[in-house]
């Protein structure tokens, strides 16, 4: 099957005010499918299109940097962006993920803090994660482009785009505002705790 661009998981207003239905609309159903079209032109006769996303994103970064892996990494990077968002997101730690938070970022709000600065510090268009190890310890990394930490053997639970697109509409250039309003309003922590216990499975 080649690649698809899947509907999103909710309504393009449902994460309102926070990201505007103009921005969603705009980023599913244009950047997003841009990029999918494009994998399935440049992977066309290579198989990778009958892989599982995970697999066929490591699969096109061993043939090396460029077109190819930039675009079916970016669809892959979507798919967690927006299971990563929900409406009335943040909110409470389910309980096995607030005792991990606060191991590794002391609190909540050392989480929150170490996210938004983590991905103001990512230059130019990228990626913010909350990820767990091999070591089943939780970080805060960031990624350019279209790499993830998929390629370093670790598992994102949260990915937040910060390519001017995601949040120029909404927030014009600041996107510590963005940020903010991302792990304050729109986490979605079932998801992350959903990655987590399937990532500590598989340990």
């Amino acid at each position: 099957m080649p690649f698809t661009l899947n509907p999103l998981p909710y309504a393009h207003d449902a994460v309102a005010p926070y990201v505007s239905a103009q921005t969603m609309e705009l980023h599913h159903g244009k950047h997003l499918k841009a990029y999918v079209d494009k994998a399935n032109e440049l992977s066309e006769g290579t198989g990778l299109g009958d892989l599982p996303l995970e697999q066929a994103v490591l699969e096109a970064h061993k043939k090396g940097p460029g077109p190819l892996f930039n675009n079916v990494g970016q669809i892959y990077n979507h798919t967690i962006f927006w299971d990563s968002m929900k409406k009335n997101g943040g909110g409470n730690l389910p309980g096995t993920l607030e005792k991990k938070i606060n191991e590794s970022f002391e609190s909540r709000e050392g989480f929150n803090k170490k996210f938004v600065d983590t991905g103001l510090a990512q230059f130019g268009s990228g990626w913010v994660w909350l990820v767990v190890g091999k070591d089943g310890k939780l970080e805060v990394t960031k990624s350019p482009n279209g790499e993830s930490p998929l390629l370093e053997g670790k598992t994102p639970l949260i990915g937040c785009d910060v390519w001017e697109h995601a949040y120029y509409l909404d927030y014009q250039n600041r996107r510590a505002d963005y940020l903010k309003a991302f792990v304050e309003n729109l986490i979605n922590w079932d998801f992350a705790l959903q990655k987590f216990e399937a990532a500590d499975k598989a340990a």
